[in-house]
């Protein structure tokens, strides 16, 4: 008998040890010595015209050589600091779009020092992630990108990027909660994580303990601009699809069904005839679109598409976005409680050059799309932009919808939670809003006195109205 309890005891002590079985002893310095050699710096300049008087770093200071440039004729030249990974042998790297989407020259430095021209493969505004090719001569150490999936909160997770410019930096914590929407567009399912992440950092990889790449570091939420352990990473299961396409193609092939949808609640459930509490319900159909042609009607309830269960619109949304262009999707709905499936050609989804963005950086001013779309802008903390096919796509903008569309408001901001992404600005007091620099001159007005303002907003159909602070 005292043999078998010291066997209990030992089995007892003997479970928490296998439960942490894999936690390194020694700290993470073996991880780190084989992923970081394919985390690069991603550097970016650009020219910019008219700008006098920029703010100039300390000499000796690590940022002095964001320096160089400056003061020359003919513009200024802005540098900008990144991360990213390697992907394959032959010199693909990720990161994230706006890390280098205003760039005139990219240079992708590695670990060793060595630097190399890159090129952009294909660019995806939508999901923040761009696609570059560098030429080494020889093949480039690099990582896989794992299942995004498996992630589960508690997880540990390894930051490795270039934060402040500094080089390469490792960072150490959890997996802090999943599919996370922070309002950066309709494909957002964040991993959210309190390893450290700042400036510098965005597009570097996200690892697991296996040392596979789970996300690309893409955002945080601070009210000091630097780390308080609330960052955001895109999951790979959306990062790979989208890379992969870009590596095929040179461009993102994104699937078209033409539905507005929302969330299930409870009065769409009844008059659906549905007692479930998942799903994606149809709002809206466009007049001609592939749902039209289908049969799918407003007030149907989407259980599930090409065989996948549908937790709610957001997975829809991306769900459809995945999808091949020019196959055929079964859709399963409920419809005045009987269900049926309908089956529905999926066509593709046109997107302009600034599909879905998020407003990063503190440029107060206007800024031209290269693709001649519309202009953008900020007002008191609000970023927003004029309206094109895209984005009223992206947001689900009535065609006869005009205005400014919100696409984020600064964290921190006067105006944080009075307005929320797309949300269209009609007009701002007796004065429309259908251009950037309308809003603009009102906006001056009204800073002279911080007076607050009354705007017209148009959110999803209905008009409502709301007070803005004329400060951010």
């Amino acid at each position: 008998m005292r043999a078998i309890v010291s066997a209990i005891a030992l089995l007892a002590i003997a479970a928490p040890a296998l439960a942490q079985s894999r936690l390194p002893t020694e700290g993470f310095a073996d991880l780190n010595d084989r992923l970081s050699p394919a985390v690069v710096n991603i550097a970016t300049s650009q020219r910019v015209e008219g700008i006098e008087d920029l703010p100039r770093f300390p000499p000796g200071s690590p940022m002095e050589r964001l320096n160089e440039g400056q003061g020359e004729g003919g513009g200024a030249q802005i540098t900008s600091l990144g991360s990213g990974f390697i992907i394959s042998p032959d010199g693909v790297v990720v990161t994230n779009n706006h890390v280098v989407e205003s760039a005139d020259a990219i240079e992708v430095i590695l670990q060793n020092g060595h630097r190399h021209e890159a090129t952009v493969i294909g660019r995806d505004p939508a999901t923040d992630i761009a696609v570059l090719r560098v030429h080494a001569g020889q093949p480039l150490p690099y990582v896989n990108m794992g299942d995004s999936d498996t992630a589960r909160v508690g997880d540990i997770v390894l930051a490795i990027g270039n934060p402040f410019g500094l080089g390469g930096s490792l960072s150490v914590g959890v997996v802090s909660a999943r599919n996370r929407n922070i309002d950066a567009g309709r494909y957002d399912d964040f991993i959210q994580t309190d390893a450290a992440i700042n400036r510098g950092n965005s597009g570097g990889p996200l690892f697991n303990t296996d040392g596979e790449v789970i996300g690309v570091n893409t955002a945080i939420v601070s009210p000091t601009g630097a780390s308080v352990g609330v960052g955001f990473a895109t999951p790979t299961s959306i990062v790979r699809p989208v890379v992969d396409q870009i590596v095929r193609f040179g461009e993102i092939r994104r699937g078209w069904l033409g539905v507005r949808l929302a969330n299930m609640n409870r009065a769409a459930a009844d008059r659906a005839g549905y007692e479930g509490s998942t799903g994606a319900v149809v709002t809206r159909i466009t007049p001609n679109g592939p749902a039209a042609r289908a049969g799918l009607h407003a007030g149907d309830v989407v259980l599930r598409f090409n065989g996948q269960d549908i937790p709610d619109s957001r997975a829809l949304t991306r769900m459809v976005g995945e999808a091949e262009v020019g196959t055929n999707a079964t859709i399963d709905i409920i419809r005045e409680g009987r269900r049926m499936q309908i089956t529905a050609h999926i066509e593709r989804l046109e997107e302009t050059d600034g599909g879905a963005r998020v407003a990063r950086g503190d440029d107060n001013g206007d800024t031209p799309r290269r693709d001649g779309g519309p202009r953008g802008g900020r007002i008191f903390g609000i970023a927003l932009s004029e309206l094109d096919a895209s984005l009223r796509e992206e947001f689900q903008i009535e065609p006869n919808v005009q205005g400014l569309v919100v696409l984020a408001v600064d964290v921190g901001a006067e105006n944080e939670g009075v307005l929320r992404p797309g949300d269209v600005i009609e007009a701002i007091g007796p004065a429309a809003t259908d251009t950037i620099a309308a809003a603009r001159a009102i906006a001056g007005r009204a800073a002279i006195g911080e007076h607050a303002i009354v705007a017209r907003i148009n959110r999803d159909g209905a008009v409502t109205y709301r007070r803005l602070q004329a400060r951010s």
